[in-house]
């Protein structure tokens, strides 16, 4: 499902089928990486699934669908500067297929919000960021799931560094 919806998204910027492919496959590498147990293409998956319930008030469906798609792209739990750097890798693929400079701005933001997860006065951007939150507000089964598996991703904490803010 997530390729499909990625190479339609692209397709409308650009008719270079290899990029697209080779854009596909970036993404594909970056959430599917073995340290990743819970940014992975499943949270993405999860994320438009949950956007899709509120689509009809979606503004600019494509900027929100890229900011989805790139904004765990880099993910290193050791740094600090992650949103960052998949806003730029963001910014230069989108680039890459013409997507206006308007929507990359607007893409850029939204996934530096997710930094820190505040209201925000984009509408777009507001929905995207409890979107990515969702999980915290799931059934208690899908929560424990989540909670390993972020675990899993910090494992380099020992638990009573890890565990101090519980």
């Amino acid at each position: 499902m997530l390729k499909e919806i990625f190479i339609e998204l692209s397709t409308k910027y650009t008719d270079n089928k290899s990029l697209i492919n080779d854009l596909w496959s970036e993404v594909e590498q970056n959430y599917s990486h073995k340290k990743r147990h819970y940014h992975t293409l499943l949270h993405l998956e999860n994320i438009i699934h949950q956007l899709n319930d509120v689509k009809e008030k979606i503004e600019n469906w494509d900027t929100l669908l890229f900011a989805v798609f790139y904004h765990d792209i880099v993910y290193n739990t050791l740094n600090s500067d992650n949103e960052e750097q998949s806003a730029a890798l963001a910014e230069s693929r989108m680039k890459q297929i013409n997507v206006p400079s308007q929507l990359i701005d607007t893409c850029k933001a939204q996934i530096l919000a997710t930094k820190k997860h505040l209201d925000n006065a984009n509408s777009d951007t507001n929905y995207f960021i409890d979107a990515d939150l969702s999980i915290l507000g799931q059934d208690i089964e899908n929560y424990k799931e989540y909670s390993k598996n972020i675990r899993l991703e910090f494992l380099y904490y020992p638990s009573i560094i890890y565990n101090a803010g519980e």
